[in-house]
């Protein structure tokens, strides 16, 4: 594929490896059409990162104690324009604490920040790359993504655009869900389908492994009480590969549709050989930080698809090219996220409605957390989440909550 060649007229620091369809889908020509307007946007001038903690309802793998964790992010221009991030630590699931978010955020990736043009994403990332430097992949992408999402919402504002509108697509009114099933028993499985069906969800995830016994029957038993449900499985890694080749074909006779992450992130081969068995489509999730990574991964024929995360790929920039590659590729594109409330689900669901996700989204934010942050909070109904509607993310984040989450 031709490299584009950036004209004298288009803004700095944009990705070196898009092809000029990509530069043009990811909506960056119109901004390098409007360079006045460009280069005249107000400096950023201050950078504040809270601890913003919600109650966990009900038990989920990742969270031992009856507490999410988050980091709000508030990016303050010149003129007083405010944006708002989130970035979604979980240390049980990736190395990302709060308090190594808050650190990043505060120490590090702010002081890189400040004076520069909030419309310069690339050059952001950039910046924030050279604070805390990459290793195999991203370095602390998770804490990146909160400045990344508040950067995406002054973008929206400053243009009096929605995020969709402002990358020149149509998005989808309504993103259909699905319902997670993360049980320690099998007796527990029919009441929380249940439950789930009861709130008009159609569709239903699952927490697999390390027990591939008990993952096989999870997975008949979901099938027979919800027969028609697109029905993924999700490992998180937890197999070993032995184990990931011997379950997959079992987990596809149980009427699972797609399985998630069977081995960990850095057993490629592996990964390989149980996409070869063929299966069951095999995506990857904890493997996938960047774009530079999917590209290799995508060379070395080692999935079906991502399941996109846009807190896991240092935010929506990222994520964005991530798609792209997906869709011209032919892989599958999903969408889920990290247990994501407020900013952050309102992200995932714009990039989702953007580009028209064709699958549920297991994002489960609503369905194990409590209160919100917002004014008027993310709206799900009858197993489907409406984005917010207004500029940038559509999030009117109420600072006198930020102490505590109210119920």
């Amino acid at each position: 594929m031709a490299i584009l060649m950036i004209a004298s007229t288009a803004p700095p620091c944009l990705h070196p490896e898009l092809t000029r369809r990509q530069w043009l889908r990811l909506g960056l020509a119109p901004l390098a059409a409007s360079r006045i307007a460009w280069a005249a946007a107000p400096a950023i001038t201050r950078i504040d990162a809270f601890p913003a903690p919600y109650a966990v309802t009900s038990y989920f793998r990742f969270f031992p104690k009856p507490e999410r964790p988050t980091v709000l992010v508030k990016i303050t221009l010149e003129d007083g324009t405010v944006g708002w991030g989130q970035s979604v630590p979980i240390p049980t699931w990736s190395y990302e604490t709060p308090e190594s978010a808050l650190s990043a955020i505060r120490g590090y990736l702010a002081p890189a920040l400040i004076g520069a043009n909030p419309l310069d994403l690339a050059g952001a990332h950039h910046r924030m790359n050279r604070a805390i430097a990459p290793s195999f992949s991203t370095g602390m992408p998770i804490a990146k993504a909160g400045i990344d999402l508040a950067l995406h919402d002054i973008a929206g504002k400053l243009a009096r655009m929605s995020l969709p509108e402002l990358w020149g697509r149509k998005p989808l009114d309504r993103i259909t869900l699905s319902w997670t099933v993360n049980v320690r028993q099998l007796a527990e499985a029919e009441s929380l389908v249940a439950e789930g069906k009861a709130l008009g969800y159609k569709h239903f995830n699952l927490k697999v492994a390390p027990d591939p016994r008990f993952d096989v029957e999870l997975a008949k038993l979901v099938r027979k009480l919800a027969p028609d449900c697109f029905l993924w499985a999700d490992a998180n890694g937890g197999y070993d590969a032995a184990t990931a080749l011997a379950v997959t074909p079992k987990l596809a006779d149980a009427g699972v549709d797609i399985l998630e992450q069977p081995v960990p992130a850095n057993r490629l081969a592996a990964f390989r050989d149980v996409k070869r068995l063929g299966a069951l489509p095999i995506l990857m999730d904890e493997g996938v930080v960047s774009s530079a990574d999917l590209m290799e991964f995508i060379r070395l024929d080692l999935l079906d698809g991502v399941a996109m995360k846009p807190a896991r790929t240092a935010g929506l920039w990222d994520a964005r090219k991530q798609v792209e590659l997906l869709e011209d590729a032919g892989l599958l594109f999903l969408g889920s996220g990290l247990t994501d409330p407020d900013v952050s689900l309102a992200a995932s669901l714009h990039l989702y409605a953007a580009y028209g996700l064709k699958y549920p989204a297991a994002l489960n934010g609503k369905q194990f957390l409590k209160g919100s942050l917002l004014r008027t909070p993310i709206v799900v109904e009858n197993g489907e989440a409406i984005p917010p509607g207004g500029f940038g993310l559509g999030v009117d984040v109420d600072e006198s909550k930020l102490a505590t989450v109210d119920p």
